[in-house]
């Protein structure tokens, strides 16, 4: 009844493709964590729509969407993503888009704090997208955060944002960046009334629809090597991007799911601070950017690219026990002479196979990566419609993916378009 999708590794690897297409065949797409942090690009019929706070399921009229109780909500953000599709033609968003009344907000107090933390970090920020995620799930944690239900329903919710910000003025020696607490106040009692008819209590909502054997989506954010807890920490999200996430970031029967699907990008990407032990600084990695457009869809900033890591994706299964795989961005290969696959790891001191995947990020970034190299296929890959059409060396690497990590790759991306998606 309920597929989950998630991201493998560390970069963007096209989720949102996927889930456009599951969307068409599922009543209620549904995100589970994270914010408008995340960023899904999906392009149909030659419009492009980039997805932070809303769930990409709006583009099919007869799907219906829900914001779920792990997610931060930006209030402005959901007004602006929604008139934005409206304005791109999206059929009837209003009435399919639901917001569980048990989401903490994420303000522009926390964006605020999240910029100042940063700028003290230095060169050793986390790199974060500058959105206050962080703090917003921080404030959640030691409840001092503010719900969408409180906004609703307590006429005294703006007493605990300005305790929220009096804590960050001690914080941070009193300099907010010029942040206005009572302008935001404001702002948001004014999208009171607006917001209500999106509002639902989620519990109800998935209860009644798990009951009537609705088949449901849930669209995740970011990927698996950004999770709190199982991610290349500290240089993480604020969440968690697994299916544990998942799990706790929405009410669902553990009986009445069906599928794990994993997303992973035929090579590597990151955005941001941390430890990448592919990525390559020279021609190869300047390629990949070039080719794949690997920009951040929230941020806008440059990937790090580098040759697919198959020892962190094989950690990824074992973290998410992934039922089927979707390989994307198959084509930004096809001129590559040589392509390589990290398959195993060195310790850099003893130069023995490490097991596993490290915990600590300075062993990560220091480890010594064994390669398998492939002959490249120099074809055209792009809209290919059969895997039988893809070149011999082609399917050599994604067969060769799947045996390592005991995954069937069931979609293969060989572009840009909805279209350029196909099933094995």
């Amino acid at each position: 009844m309920a597929t989950i999708v998630l991201g493998v590794q560390w970069g963007d690897e096209g989720k949102g493709k996927l889930c456009d297409i599951l969307s068409s065949e599922v009543q209620i797409c549904a995100r589970a964590t994270g914010g408008r942090n995340c960023g899904h690009t999906v392009v149909t019929n030659g419009v492009s729509y980039d997805f932070h706070m809303l769930p990409s399921g709006l583009l099919h009229p007869e799907t219906t969407n829900l914001i779920g109780p792990g997610v931060v909500l930006h209030v402005p953000t959901f007004f602006s993503e929604l008139a934005d599709v409206e304005a791109k033609g999206v059929v009837n968003p209003q009435p399919r888009l639901k917001v569980s009344t048990r989401c903490a907000l994420n303000l522009d107090l926390h964006t605020a704090a999240d910029r100042l933390r940063e700028g003290q970090l230095g060169s050793k920020n986390i790199g974060t997208t500058g959105r206050g995620i962080g703090p917003s799930y921080s404030s959640k944690a030691e409840r001092s955060n503010v719900l969408l239900g409180d906004l609703l329903d307590d006429e005294e919710f703006g007493d605990r944002i300005r305790a929220m910000e009096r804590d960050y003025k001690l914080r941070f020696g009193g300099d907010l960046g010029g942040y206005d607490v009572e302008k935001e106040i404001k702002e948001l009692e004014a999208y009171r009334e607006r917001i209500r008819p999106f509002s639902v209590d989620d519990i109800e909502f998935l209860e009644e629809a798990q009951n009537e054997g609705k088949k449901i989506m849930i669209e995740g954010a970011q990927s698996a090597l950004l999770d709190n807890t199982y991610g290349t920490w500290p240089y993480v999200t604020s969440t968690s991007t697994t299916f544990g996430g998942v799990m706790a970031g929405l009410n669902l029967n553990r009986r009445k799911v069906d599928t794990v699907i994993g997303v992973l990008k035929a090579y590597c990407t990151r955005v941001g601070s941390g430890p990448f032990p592919t990525e390559d600084f020279g021609e190869i990695g300047n390629k990949l950017q070039e080719i794949g457009h690997e920009f951040g869809v929230s941020t806008g900033r440059r990937r790090r690219c580098g040759w697919l890591d198959l020892v962190s994706a094989q950690y990824s299964h074992k973290v998410n026990h992934y039922d089927a795989l979707n390989l994307t961005k198959l084509d930004v290969l096809d001129t590559f002479e040589e392509i390589r696959v990290a398959v195993a790891y060195e310790h850099p001191d003893t130069g023995e196979t490490i097991k596993g995947f490290p915990a600590s990020a300075k062993l990560l970034s220091r480890v010594q990566v064994v390669y398998k190299t492939f002959k490249g296929w120099n074809t055209k890959t792009t809209s290919t419609a059969k895997y039988e059409d893809l070149p011999v060396e082609a399917r050599e690497y994604i067969e060769f993916i799947e045996d390592f990590l005991g995954v069937k790759i069931v979609w293969v991306g060989c572009g840009p378009k909805r279209d350029d998606i196909l099933v094995r």
